[in-house]
């Protein structure tokens, strides 16, 4: 039986920049369904395994990765697009959000994240800001759009799906002092293009209220992301023992919580003592999932183009969203700003820092790489390199590098350059 044509998409959401891409006449599959399938089948996607969430990975084989994290995002996203679906009066047969679009712009939204987490994105940001910065999501549609199947080749994604993993719309010359939550000023083009043209960018002004004019798919990802977050960096870190009862009590001492957060953290004692995290968390995930309500409103005149998913906005109840809110000052006290994670984050800091010093002296430098220089990447890349005509866009091209390393890769680069006892002709690549 066929499915009625979703009224909500038109061919504008699912148009692709490159018009060469052509599609196998006997390909059942949707446009959205395509990016999908793509995003899952590649190497950026599966380095994920290997990044870091909360605890490094490789610590211990129950911690959140990247990559679970992001196939944990993207499972909660599509549940939370089939509620909408099924219970919005502004929904219906033919006029449906797309849950595998909302699912690929969910696995998407952390591929641009470097080794070793956020104290890896803040490192790297560090390093290029004479260049135009380092950002997660800036880095995630830099790789959709150029080195996906790299170094020089992205997905060609829908417009959909481009726009649906913008979270930010602010570039990096418009508020250069920013340390995160930007685009690199260079892909201004694929913005617009996102949006159909440059009218959004004269209509709003830099900075919060620019980053967050939003699609319908980028709203459920980020609420999405939110949840799954908020909630696992919490089991993760009961699991792990950096989050205790007594150690939430003395915290809350020093906090102004109110009475509904005060009951929330009963719940959460609740589970704790009775070893039932991973239930409460399932439990939560229900709640944080039911909390959304889909409502008119939106800035759909700034897109030029037919497109319905500017028309709508994500509204969260606030006392959930305040639990939400709770649960990451917690996991941001206890654990992120442990003496032990702090202690690993200044190595990862270093690591990184030494990292991009050595390419730099070796790529990066005004008058190019020489002849002589060592080779400390592929043939394929060096060729970047040579063929790369400024200084900045030599730096963007050791950041791509780095970024996309693994924390293990990031760690065993850096005792092949620095340690003395370390290193193989025969080790892998």
């Amino acid at each position: 039986m066929r499915i009625a044509e979703n009224q909500f998409y038109s061919d504008f959401d699912r148009d692709r920049r490159n018009e060469n891409f052509r599609r196998s006449p006997d390909d059942y599959r949707t446009d959205f369904q395509i990016d999908r399938d793509r995003l899952i089948h590649s190497a950026p996607f599966r380095r994920l395994q290997n990044k870091t969430q909360v605890f490094f990975s490789g610590e211990y084989d129950f911690y959140r990765t990247r990559l679970t994290h992001s196939i944990e995002v993207a499972q909660v996203g599509r549940s939370l697009c089939n509620r909408l679906n099924a219970t919005s009066e502004h929904l219906g047969r033919d006029f449906f959000i797309d849950a595998d679009l909302v699912e690929a712009s969910c696995l998407a939204h952390d591929l641009g994240h470097p080794p070793f987490g956020h104290t890896g994105e803040r490192t790297l940001h560090s390093c290029m800001v004479d260049y135009g910065g380092f950002e997660g999501n800036a880095q995630t549609l830099r790789i959709l759009t150029e080195i996906l199947y790299g170094p020089t080749f992205g997905m060609n994604p829908t417009r959909g799906l481009l726009d649906g993993v913008l979270k930010y719309k602010t570039f990096w010359d418009e508020l250069p002092d920013q340390d995160n939550h930007f685009l690199y000023s260079e892909q201004v083009e694929w913005a617009d293009y996102a949006l159909g043209g440059g009218a959004w960018r004269a209509a709003i002004s830099a900075g919060v209220e620019r980053d967050s004019f939003r699609s319908i798919e980028c709203q459920i990802m980020d609420w999405a992301d939110d949840t799954a977050y908020s909630l696992h960096d919490i089991a993760d870190g009961f699991n792990a023992g950096f989050i205790t009862i007594e150690k939430i009590e003395r915290w809350a001492v020093r906090q102004e919580l109110s009475a509904e957060e005060e009951r929330g953290l009963e719940e959460l004692f609740d589970a704790m003592q009775k070893q039932r995290i991973e239930a409460f968390v399932g439990r939560k995930i229900g709640q944080f999932i039911a909390s959304a309500e889909l409502r008119l409103g939106g800035a759909k005149s700034l897109i030029e183009g037919e497109s319905k998913r500017h028309g709508f906005r994500l509204a969260i109840d606030p006392r959930v969203r305040q639990e939400s809110e709770l649960l990451k000052r917690i996991s941001l006290d206890l654990v992120f700003k442990s003496q032990q994670l702090q202690q690993l984050e200044r190595k990862s800091d270093y690591i990184l820092r030494r990292l991009f010093q050595v390419f730099a002296e070796t790529y990066v430098i005004p008058d190019g790489p020489g002849p002589s220089h060592f080779h400390l990447c592929s043939p394929e890349q060096e060729r970047l390199f040579f063929e790369a005509e400024t200084e900045q866009e030599r730096a963007r091209l050791a950041c791509d590098f780095l970024a996309s390393l693994t924390d293990g890769q990031a760690s065993q680069t850096y005792r092949r350059l620095f340690d003395a006892d370390f290193g193989s002709i025969m080790d892998a690549v």
